[in-house]
């Protein structure tokens, strides 16, 4: 008799009753797990195509499944644990959740309209650690990593928003790792998350529509790069000497620029994909002409695009922005050296869309 092997239940199980979050099994892991529980293996594929492709969240919708076998469903595992604690809606079309998970604890989800797709921002933990300055992610520390699950499942309620706003079917076209926590803290979550969203029975989003963002974990940027995967690696850098990243971001004290630039030549010499850097425009810090001739020196020879943000207004902060003048003087004089630079069109500027200003509003930290 063939030995079924048994996914990671530690993984797999949702504390919210105990039961088993489907999300949080990749398409091999939810073959295996319909086998544990005595059916054959073709039900993980139908169970798999009806998550990801009806993106039912009812178990009686899953027709073809035999009737005993959605009563095993409803007992044993579960699709949903989290749910919405309030929606806003911006002028631009961006959409921000607030969602509380089975815990109590609170994340965010952008969705964000452009004309070459609609992007979603995911966020990977609770709150986060960094304590990088500009952010109000960081207010109130990190409480806990998310499960690959409840990143997927994020996604798949924003895919669900649009499935039923829709007169034509619209779908996620692209995915960035960019909202509350550090992804590459959480990279095995992250990775998970990453592998089912790519899955071809699924969602089918490719690898290079998805971006992960990182404060610069350089051992982390290091195993991706010899993982060799084609997704697409942002780096928040935001400043072009240490004493000013250090003071905005203190995981420079840990890794300095030069070891993390070092990792990004590293990862695109491993992977051939050209790397993002992020760089937020802080008023009188790291924004006048100096600071982008200093940027453009140390870019040199990095294959890689300049995205620049004018830094959101946190009330807890107490940073300014820069005129849109000296923005305009900032990247031209970045292309005028030879880097590759444009401004971030803002979007939900209106609404509270930055990376922990919901949740803080909310008085969820």
């Amino acid at each position: 008799m063939e030995t079924i092997p048994m996914i990671n239940e530690k993984q797999a199980l949702s504390d919210a009753g105990h039961k088993v979050h489907l999300l949080n099994l990749e398409f091999d892991d939810l073959e295996k797990w319909v086998q544990s529980i005595g059916q054959p293996k073709f039900r993980g594929k139908q169970i798999f195509q009806w998550l990801y492709v009806d993106r039912v969240t009812d178990f009686d919708a899953m027709s073809n499944l035999p009737q005993k076998l959605r009563e095993q469903l409803k007992e044993t595992a579960t699709i949903n644990t989290m749910r919405e604690v309030t929606r806003q809606v911006s002028t631009d079309g961006t959409i921000k959740w607030l969602w509380e998970l089975y815990d109590g604890s609170t994340i965010e989800t952008v969705l964000m309209r452009h004309d070459y797709g609609n992007s979603v921002c995911v966020s990977s933990q609770v709150g986060c650690r960094m304590g990088c300055t500009f952010c109000a992610s960081t207010l109130g520390g990190l409480v806990r990593n998310l499960t690959g699950g409840e990143v997927v499942e994020q996604l798949l309620n924003v895919q669900r928003f649009l499935d039923s706003a829709a007169e034509e079917q619209e779908r996620v076209s692209s995915v960035v790792l960019m909202g509350s926590g550090e992804p590459m803290e959480n990279y095995d979550e992250v990775m998970k998350f990453v592998d089912i969203i790519n899955d071809q029975n699924g969602l089918k989003i490719g690898a290079r529509h998805i971006t992960i963002s990182t404060s610069g974990l350089v051992p982390a940027i290091r195993r991706l790069a010899d993982e060799k995967r084609q997704i697409t690696m942002a780096i928040s850098l935001h400043a072009t000497r240490d004493e000013i990243r250090s003071a905005l971001m203190p995981i420079n004290r840990r890794w300095g620029i030069d070891e993390l630039l070092e990792s990004c030549r590293y990862y695109i010499r491993q992977t051939g994909r050209r790397i993002s850097f992020e760089y937020a425009l802080v008023g009188g810090q790291n924004d006048d002409l100096a600071h982008a001739r200093e940027l453009a020196g140390l870019l040199t020879n990095i294959d890689c695009h300049v995205n620049l943000i004018p830094v959101n207004y946190v009330p807890e902060r107490n940073y300014t922005r820069t005129p849109k003048d000296q923005i305009r003087a900032f990247v031209n004089e970045l292309n005028r050296l030879g880097v590759n630079a444009t401004v971030r069109r803002e979007k939900g500027h209106d609404i509270a869309a930055a990376c922990g200003q919901l949740r803080a509003e909310q008085g969820r930290i």
